[in-house]
Order: C-alpha cells, then structure tokens, then sequence
C-alpha cells in the first residue's frame, strides 16, 4: 500500500513530547501519528468511550458529593460533642489540673491507638453505638416541649431536629 507524505510543523514542547513518546514506543514516528489521526478523525472507532467517560465521570461526581455529606455530619457531630462537653463538664480545680493533664494525655494516647486500630480493621465505631444505644433513653437534648410534638425524628433514630427558631440544646 503506498502512503502519501506529508511535512508537519510542531512546537517545541510538543516536538519534545513527542520525541519522547516515539523512543518508548521504538521509534515508529509515523505509526504514531498515524494513530492520533485516526483516533481524532474517525471517533466510532472509540465507540461508547464518551458515554463510559461520562458515567464514570458521574460515580466520581457522586462519590464526592457523599464525602462531602459525610464530612458535613461528621464536623457537625464533633461541634455538638464540642459544645456539650464544654457547657456540661464543670472546670478542674487548680490543685487537680496537672494530674488530669496526665490522665487527659495517657487517655488521648489510648483514643488514638484505638482510632489506627479500627481504620486498619475496617471497622466503624457509629454502627456499635447505635446497636448498643438503649431506645427507651430520651435524647439528651430533647427538650419536654419537644418530646410532647408529633414525630419529628431523623429516619426514626431517635434524633430530634430542632426546627428554625428553636433551642438546640
């Protein structure tokens, strides 16, 4: 089969790249460029790349927006422990707080071991709490007036969503 020549101009940077690319491929220069143009001029050649592209382009996209979510409950979930812990636990008497650093340090040391522990094991601490939660305590933020109003629970878990305008704790 007789191939027609052609003279191509590149810049340098591409010139470079595609130096590169023809060494890793032994030196087949026009059988590279061949390919490009093929692949550019005759898309059914590819056929459904697009449609595969943009699918996993969306399990990527949702993939994202549930991390997203996760970390929005999960940063929420750390300032209510946050604000509870602070506004419910009374201060440490001077004369105690050096020994409480002691017992705070060696405490926080045996929480992170148990953190690495479970993230190499897999395991997930929220699905042992909520299996281990007693259903007959009422929720610790939910006030007479809210546990008297019609369900207003998330999912049926036990947790009451407070709505605009109301004390969350």
């Amino acid at each position: 089969m007789s191939k027609k020549r052609y003279t191509l101009y590149l810049s340098h940077a591409l010139a470079r790249k595609f130096e590169q690319v023809t060494q890793q491929r032994n030196g087949a220069k026009s059988a590279l460029i061949e390919e490009a143009l093929r692949a550019m001029l005759d898309p059914q050649q590819h056929e459904g790349m697009e449609e595969r592209l943009a699918r996993r382009l969306n399990e990527f996209s949702k993939a994202a927006a549930r991390q997203v979510s996760e970390q929005t409950v999960a940063t929420e979930t750390l300032a209510l422990l946050v604000r509870y812990f602070l506004t419910v636990i009374p201060p440490i008497p001077e004369s105690d707080q050096e020994s409480a650093r002691l017992v705070g340090r060696k405490r926080f040391e045996i929480f992170i071991a148990e953190v690495a522990r479970r993230l190499v094991e897999g395991r997930r601490h929220t699905a042992e709490v909520l299996q281990a939660a007693p259903l007959e305590q009422p929720d610790l933020f939910a006030t007479a007036a809210a546990a008297r109003r019609p369900d207003r629970t998330f999912n049926g878990c036990g947790l009451t969503i407070a709505e605009e305008g109301e004390p969350h704790g």
